[in-house]
């Protein structure tokens, strides 16, 4: 029997529809809308004063220990300039943390590269490390490229326990996994998917850029005053 490539196109199942799904719950936008009468608040706002709030060094230092055992929960704020001051600054951490490895590079420090002109195959790294007795202010990149003058204040942004920039040294590099014999290579992954050889040593530089910014933005925050517990 012969199939024809009309019939063919005909029997293969459609490819299912995405659909966007909102997290926040009409009833959880109607819980803030309330304390702000008058004011028109969105759940990407509230979105926004989530991610903002979340980020909050008296947030997190007050309810410390129930963020060790539970969810976080949200708190509302007694003002709407003080939402908006969270959703704003929650919307542009959010915009900088998700395009993270666009952001500009990083321009107060110094790429030493020993006065020589590099080609593709001098950015290979295999393991970043810092300098002598763990000074963070300087990186060895690899035997030809190292950084200097790193601000200190870059490792005060912190992701899951460590800092910001300590991932990116832990996690581009060249590494075998001991269970599967499987080698996990930055490189491949600069080359072969951004095109781009000096990925490693740009994301590290990128990523002082977002800590930087990103205090800057979590110290500029306004007090946590809130209206319910």
């Amino acid at each position: 029997m012969s199939i024809s490539q009309g019939s063919l196109f005909e029997q293969t199942p459609a490819q299912p529809r995405l659909v966007r799904r909102e997290a926040i719950t009409d009833e959880g936008l109607k819980h803030f809308q309330d304390a702000y009468p008058g004011q028109s608040i969105s759940k990407r706002d509230l979105f926004y004063y989530v991610y903002g709030i979340l980020h909050s060094e008296e947030y997190r230092q007050r309810y410390a220990d129930t963020l060790r055992k539970e969810l976080p929960r949200i708190p509302r704020v007694k003002t709407y300039e003080a939402f908006k001051a969270f959703s704003d600054a929650g919307r542009r951490l959010g915009e900088m943390h998700v395009h993270f490895d666009t952001q500009p590079i990083h321009e107060g420090v110094k790429v030493d590269t020993g006065n020589t002109r590099l080609v593709p195959e001098d950015y290979r790294v295999t393991q970043m490390k810092y300098g002598k007795g763990k000074d963070k202010t300087v990186l060895h990149y690899n035997d030809r490229i190292t950084v200097t003058e790193i601000p200190l204040e870059a490792y005060e942004y912190v992701v899951n326990g460590k800092p910001a920039l300590d991932w990116v040294v832990e996690r581009q590099c060249v590494k075998t996994d001991k269970a599967s014999g499987i080698v996990n290579d930055a490189n491949d992954w600069a080359i072969e998917t951004m095109d781009n050889p000096r990925y490693p040593l740009e994301l590290f530089l990128r990523v002082i850029t977002v800590s930087l910014e990103t205090m800057k933005i979590v110290k500029s925050l306004p007090a946590l005053d809130i209206l319910d517990t």
